[in-house]
């Protein structure tokens, strides 16, 4: 009677930990699948294409000449200086962090933007970055490229406030910052 009971309960513990590894496999499938085009005030951080970056920007209310004005590789350094706290400090004011890319390659799209309040007949004076990795936004800026220029985060400080919340209300900060798949200073 007790080898029964033994063997039971192996064959329970069996039974729960196989339970547990297909709810792991399950939980980080459902993670880390693309999400769908968010419904509401919910931002779509989805960059895998031309459309997809100039929606990204549509979002806050941006509207950008048809091609970026550059394309480079940026590497988000191993340890941040004073300079990129301050400017992490912005990404984490509209749900980004930087430091989940410390040592990563990305790339840094910058475009015009053609309706930023008080610059419409100016071209080239204000700009977007958006820094993509695999497909994704995970971080960026709006600025002046004047001497005594600004920088401040996606949100459009003209537009309605329903129109560009600059925070993702269905989206959370997990789903938009989860740490990368490849490898460090890997292929973009």
């Amino acid at each position: 009677m007790f080898v029964f009971s033994v063997k039971s309960l192996k064959l329970k513990l069996i039974a729960i930990i196989s339970l547990v590894l297909i709810a792991c496999v399950v939980f980080i499938y459902i993670s880390k699948r693309d999400k769908p085009a968010a419904a509401g005030n919910a931002i779509n951080y989805s960059a895998t294409n031309e459309d997809e970056r100039r929606a990204f920007l549509s979002q806050f209310g941006w509207e950008t000449a048809e091609e970026p004005l550059e394309v480079v590789e940026v590497i988000i350094p191993s340890e941040f200086d004073d300079v990129y706290e301050s400017y992490n400090k912005i990404q984490l004011e509209q749900n980004l962090n930087l430091k989940l890319y410390s040592g990563y390659r990305v790339k840094r799209w910058t475009y015009e933007i053609t309706n930023y309040k008080g610059y419409e007949g100016k071209k080239g004076y204000i700009r977007a970055n958006l820094l993509v990795y695999d497909g994704r936004v995970i971080g960026g800026d709006i600025c002046s490229v004047e001497l005594d220029g600004f920088m401040h985060g996606f949100k459009n400080p003209n537009a309605p406030a329903e129109k560009t919340t600059g925070k993702a209300e269905a989206t959370t900060v997990a789903e938009t910052t989860t740490a990368p798949k490849k490898s460090k200073a890997g292929s973009v």
